[in-house]
């Protein structure tokens, strides 16, 4: 339907789930895309998707954590498009990072000063680097659409992983705090809060789905959703069809927080 026609969308984790998801119907959609993620096999194997679909799109693999990493994306993603329009942040790490750095997912009396921090750098401070530097060139540009991958885990209390509903809650609120600050300069400023989505940063979670009893006290839909319809969410957003959005937080979550 090409409702990115003519757009550049800059999207983060960008190697699997969302992100990719993202890549892929950002271009079926018009958009040209480029990506960025830490490791780079993934996001070749993205860009081979993007390109299978007759997408246009760039990789660059840095850590978003960091505030040069942010710089090394932006840099590479306008030395290659030129402009920026549309800024996806679905960076991020989940359950899956255990395996990486076990305690990250704790009770916070369980958490050590060092993997709070790790955490929120990932996921909250990854947003923060990169709409910092994308801002200022949509403005320069009269205009541009940001759209957050949060979390229904920022609306909600669970009795673990207490640094990722604190991150989630925060890139909520900042979502709302920038759609405000910059409506002026039409920028939009919105995010999907997804519920349980069949990615690997969720992996470790998703047996639950295969006892009947506890996946319909998961969501009454009793499935994980999908990185697409994720990423249909984000299309909407970042489309001219939501023009009228802003600050705007759009749960998809099977009906889990319908409950609530």
């Amino acid at each position: 339907m090409d409702r990115l026609k003519d757009k550049v969308a800059v999207i983060t984790g960008a190697g699997t789930g969302v992100g990719r998801a993202c890549m892929t119907l950002f271009a079926e959609e018009g958009a040209k895309v480029f990506g960025v993620s830490r490791t780079e096999a993934n996001l070749n194997e993205t860009l081979k998707q993007v390109k299978a679909v007759g997408g246009e799109g760039g990789i660059v693999a840095a850590d978003l954590s960091k505030a040069d990493g942010a710089q090394k994306t932006m840099d590479a993603a306008l030395n290659r498009f030129g402009r920026v329009d549309i800024l996806v942040n679905s960076a991020g790490v989940g359950y899956s990072w255990l395996d990486k750095s076990p305690g990250s997912m704790s009770a916070v009396d369980e958490t050590t000063p060092e993997k709070w921090a790790e955490v929120m750098a990932i996921n909250l401070d990854s947003t923060f680097h990169m709409c910092r530097l994308a801002i200022p060139r949509m403005k320069k540009q009269g205009g541009g659409a940001i759209v957050n991958v949060t979390s229904i885990s920022g609306l909600l209390g669970l009795p673990v992983a207490h640094t990722y509903c604190a991150a989630k809650g925060a890139a909520i609120n900042l979502t709302r705090s920038l759609g405000v600050t910059y409506c002026a300069d039409n920028i939009r400023v919105n995010c999907i809060a997804p519920g349980f989505i069949d990615t690997p940063m969720v992996a470790p979670v998703l047996g639950l789905f295969n006892d009947p009893v506890a996946a319909d006290r998961a969501t009454p839909m009793k499935r994980p959703g999908t990185p697409r319809e994720m990423a249909y969410g984000c299309l909407y957003l970042a489309s001219d069809e939501a023009s009228y959005c802003q600050g705007t937080v759009l749960v998809i979550d099977g009906g889990t927080l319908a409950r609530q």
